[in-house]
């Protein structure tokens, strides 16, 4: 399948720290890889973030395999079929352009973390980060050792992030209900770009499970992986 886009050369081309673009080109575009082999390893795929604090990271492993299973049904993107873990501190990071968070607790980063994920996105990376019940208080206290200078805006229905591929004119759907009234969105800007999206109150990411984890009724599911894909190729494409 042809991609829309070729989602980590567009990356490349748009990080201005060299060492990225060396890093990418030494995991994605090995001269020696052939044509198969570059259509695999340029495949899009999402990095979940591996994070250390006793939150559970790695909850719901069917979701990121389900959105990109939708979003191959739903684009001409060339998707991979299953996510990546990464950690702050390791090189890899730089090779991803979204990450992931997730979790329902206590997140710690060490102030080495907090610095490469700083300059992951000021460089051109994006984090989406999705609320499982139970982490706000502590990702935004991380986002704040991360950027102690910005401050959470949250983003108006006419955002193209609600726009760019499918319609929510009400904005980001309600997925589950966790304290009752309407699910937030959240973004964090660096230079006019938006480089973090958080959402609250909505758990649209356990939309993406496997439909028996949560029961959820199908037009639940459909709009949260609708949403998931708008997330991703807003990310990609600005």
């Amino acid at each position: 399948m042809t991609s829309i886009f070729p989602p980590q050369r567009k990356y490349a081309q748009r990080i201005s720290a060299g060492v990225w673009v060396l890093v990418i080109g030494a995991v994605w575009f090995s001269p020696r890889a052939g044509r198969a082999q570059e259509s695999q390893s340029s495949a899009f795929t999402v990095a979940r973030i591996k994070y250390r604090g006793g939150g559970d990271w790695y909850n719901d492993p069917s979701i990121i395999p389900n959105l990109l299973q939708f979003m191959r049904q739903n684009t001409a993107m060339n998707l991979a079929v299953d996510e990546r873990h990464v950690e702050l501190a390791e090189n890899e990071l730089f090779a991803y352009p979204v990450v992931y968070l997730t979790g329902h607790g206590r997140i710690v980063f060490s102030p080495e973390e907090a610095q490469r994920l700083r300059t992951y996105l000021t460089s051109g990376g994006f984090l989406y980060a999705d609320d499982d019940y139970g982490m706000d208080k502590f990702f935004r206290e991380v986002m704040k050792q991360v950027f102690p200078d910005k401050q959470w805006v949250e983003l108006p229905f006419q955002h193209p992030i609600y726009h760019c591929h499918f319609d929510f004119p009400n904005g980001v759907p309600k997925t589950h209900e966790h304290d009752g009234g309407p699910p937030k969105a959240f973004g964090l800007f660096h230079e006019g770009r938006m480089i973090v999206y958080y959402t609250w109150n909505t758990n649209i990411s356990d939309g993406w499970a496997d439909p028996e984890v949560h029961g959820d009724p199908p037009e639940v599911r459909n709009a949260a992986l609708q949403m998931g894909t708008n997330i991703m190729i807003y990310a990609l494409t600005n």
